[in-house]
This record gives C-alpha cells, structure tokens and sequence, in this order.
C-alpha cells in the first residue's frame, strides 16, 4: 500500500523526468499508410502505481510517483491511458525550496503516442503551465507559442518512459545506441540511450535483476555521453526504473525505487 507521497527539487525532477523518462526507445511500431501505427503492448495496465524516493548523499531529499489512472478515457475519438507524474520535495530541501511538480500524458492505447502533454511546476515560486496538443498524423505540436513541425511518433518527456517499457533488450550488446525524439519547450531534442549490459541492484525494494543504460544527447550528428547519468531498469517485461543515479557538482543523487503496485508482470526482484 502506497502511503501518501512528500515532496523533489527542481533539479532533481528534471533530471529524473528527463532522462530516465526518455530512456532507450526502439522503433517497434508500424507506421501504415491508413495512420497511427498499432504496438502490442502488455508491459502496463490502468491502475500501476510506482514510488520512489530520492537521496541527495545521505539525505532524503524528495519522492516521484508515477501512476496510471483508472479511467476511460478518449481524445479524437482514440482510447488513452491518462499517465501523471508527481515530483515533491521533502524535508530540509522542503524549507528552503519548495518543490511541487505535476506531469500528465494521454497516451493512444493502440500507437504508444501521446496525444496531450500537461506540465505544471511550481519550483521555489517559479511557476510553468503548459499544455501541448500533440497532431501525430499531421507531425504538429501545438502549445502557447504555436504550432511546432515534430518528427513521426514523437514523444514528450512522460510518454517516453512507458513507450521504452515496450522494448526487448535480448539482442542488445553492449555499447549498442538506441534514438528517440522528445518534444519539450517549444523544441525537439534527438536523444538516445547506450545499452551498458546487465547488473544486480539492492534497494529497500529489494534485490533485483537491472538492465543498466546510459542517456546521451545529440549534439548535431555526434552523440554526447552524459557519463554522470546511469540508470537500471528491471530486467523482466516490465522494465520499471529501478535505480537512477547523477553526478552533481557536489556530491550525487540517487532515485531508488521505494514501493509498487498493480504491475502486469512478474517483477525480477530476487529477495526482498
């Protein structure tokens, strides 16, 4: 059982929702000439719930939950999942920098796209509300400053991360780099991931069997490795994040996940 979810900061979160959010997408789908390209998923279901908790050294500096809605929902005459994630800051962070942070994606159920992009932040008194309406047909964004010409399937920063939960890493080797297109603040950003092999990761979770990758950034042609980012995603159909940790100027900070629930699939947990 979930208990009821504190406070990150607003560097903690966008790092954390724009990275291990956007991690490792393959191009799996098949775009048709009749419109959206149709993606067998069985990775997620309405109702999954994930928690985690986010450490800054040895201090408990926020928490992020991701949770996907128990809802019918349509947008355009498509079934969605309505996916929202939370950011909040916790403790001594929470008396000096505030941070309340909200997401929400409409995600085609069928195409794995999203369809509406929702961004509220409200970081220390700065505040951003965003929303972005997302024509995958016709390869548009439009949010307040306009219409935005995107690539085919785009993606925003929380659609991303349940796209990758479709993956399959079993032909991946090592060093192998997968691209994804992420549309955010009026632009595109090529990011991609490299898959760094596979690792076993202990938490207050758990012990699990990890998928490690690295993000890396798209600088003209010419991949740039992020070497201070390194995720662990579960190693199982599920392909949860399990652990997310960043090198900061001083010190680090680590994402671990805390508490789950409602997963479709077995988890690769070894012991608790």
């Amino acid at each position: 059982m979930l208990y009821k979810v504190k406070q990150p900061l607003k560097f903690i979160l966008m790092r954390a929702l724009t990275t291990y959010l956007t991690f490792a997408i393959l191009f799996i789908g098949i775009a048709t000439a009749q419109g959206y390209r149709d993606i067998f998923q069985d990775q997620y279901a309405k109702g999954e719930r994930l928690l985690y908790r986010v450490h800054y050294g040895f201090i408990d500096a926020g928490e992020v939950l991701l949770e996907i809605k128990f809802e019918d929902e349509q947008i355009d005459g498509r079934d969605v999942f309505h996916m929202v994630g939370l950011g909040y800051s916790t403790g001594m962070f929470d008396w000096f920098y505030k941070v309340e942070d909200r997401y929400e994606t409409y995600i085609d159920a069928t195409a794995v796209v999203p369809l509406k992009f929702i961004r509220r932040v409200n970081e220390g008194g700065y505040k951003i509300e965003r929303d972005i309406e997302f024509k995958q047909l016709e390869n548009t964004a439009i949010d307040d400053k306009g219409e935005h010409e995107v690539p085919d399937n785009v993606q925003d920063l929380l659609s991303a991360f349940y796209y990758a939960r479709c993956l399959d890493f079993d032909n991946a080797t090592v060093g192998d780099i997968f691209p994804i297109n992420t549309f955010l603040d009026h632009e595109v950003f090529n990011m991609s991931v490299k898959y760094l092999g596979k690792e076993v990761i202990e938490n207050d979770a758990g012990t699990f069997n990890c998928i490690k990758i690295r993000p890396m950034l798209q600088e003209g042609r010419v991949f740039k490795e992020e070497e201070d980012m390194t995720i662990w995603v579960s190693d199982d159909k599920n392909h949860i994040p399990i652990r997310l940790q960043t090198n900061v100027v001083i010190g680090s900070i680590r994402m671990d996940l805390m508490e789950f629930s409602g997963l479709v699939n077995s988890l690769a947990r070894i012991k608790r």
